[in-house]
């Protein structure tokens, strides 16, 4: 059965992570972003020795999910929570050691998308932007309501926004706003004209990324939850995550190379049970880019645990 069209996307990296994926030992696998399931789809088909359990917040996500993973039957599980509640999901599920893990901090094409829900720059819709409708915080509470310090903040911290102090002002002087466009608009109109034409994609998208990730608490959320997911990695078990931002590059690196590292004077061996899986971050093939542009700035980091597992974080 093929997942509705209105979350049809392309997954990032897609080949690569199946290609990690079909060396797993069996067990389970938990994808923290399910999405569409294009992830899931691969690993599943490259590894058949391997359970799906699959975690996502957005309703519609997971429809076209449960759609697509039809055909594995009992092999997939799905469960709607934020993925900070990925690992007590698992244990409650009885899955307190994983044979990997994936997380996917990017949008998804749909939710880019569909206008009604306000992701998108381009088209006009409600500033919402939140990635579980159910939650109360959307975008037009941060910008209608932050101060000019807090919107400084986001800005800056979660979209590198060399120019965040004028498109804070330009909010507050804008306010209230009530459509994507509108922000665009006014986000556009405050950068310098040569800014503007030098900007790689819409002058807008970074200050909707830090809104966006402001909305859904995405960086306040991800480093405990990759040291529980790290914890629960069984012997021989990798963790992947796939970053679209430097902030988000940062915490992955910094979490994973503590584990690594951890205890080891600088220049002294690895004596801990985790390695990197590869050196540095690997980036989309040129290809790729060419097929998929939203894929531009996509890094893949990964842990492997190489010594003796424990029962997993949250297990007593």
């Amino acid at each position: 059965m093929v997942s509705p069209p209105e979350f049809q996307h392309d997954p990032v990296m897609v080949a690569e992570i199946a290609e990690i994926a079909a060396d797993l030992s069996p067990g389970t696998f938990a994808d923290l972003t399910l999405g569409g399931a294009g992830h899931g789809v691969a690993v599943l088909d490259a590894n058949p020795e391997l359970e799906l359990f699959g975690v996502d917040q957005d309703d519609l996500a997971l429809a076209a999910a449960g759609e697509r993973l039809e055909r594995f039957g009992p092999r997939a599980t799905l469960v709607k929570t934020r993925f900070d509640g990925a690992g007590t999901a698992l244990v409650d599920a009885g899955h307190e050691v994983i044979s990997g893990f994936l997380m996917d901090l990017g949008v998804s094409s749909p939710q880019l998308d569909i206008a009604d829900r306000g992701f998108s720059y381009h088209n006009d819709g409600p500033l919402d932007m939140r990635m579980d409708t159910g939650q109360q915080r959307t975008a037009a509470d941060v910008v209608n309501n932050y101060s000019f310090g807090e919107l400084v903040d986001v800005l800056s911290a979660y979209g590198d926004e060399r120019h965040c102090k004028r498109i804070a002002q330009a909010i507050i002087d804008g306010r209230p706003f009530t459509s994507t466009t509108q922000l665009a608009t006014a986000i556009a109109d405050s950068l310098p004209a040569p800014v503007r034409r030098k900007s790689t994609g819409h002058p807008a998208k970074r200050s909707f990324q830090a809104i966006r990730i402001e909305v859904n608490d995405e960086l306040a959320i991800l480093g405990g939850t990759l040291d529980t997911m790290i914890d629960m990695l069984d012997t021989g078990g990798v963790g992947m995550v796939l970053t679209y931002h430097s902030g988000e590059d940062r915490i992955v690196k910094d979490r994973m190379r503590r584990v690594i590292e951890a205890g080891v004077p600088a220049g002294m061996a690895p004596t801990s049970d985790y390695r990197w899986s590869w050196r540095g971050a690997r980036t989309p093939s040129d290809s790729e880019v060419e097929e998929n542009p939203r894929a531009r700035s996509a890094r893949l980091r990964a842990i492997t645990r190489v010594g003796a597992s424990g029962p997993g974080l949250g297990a007593p």
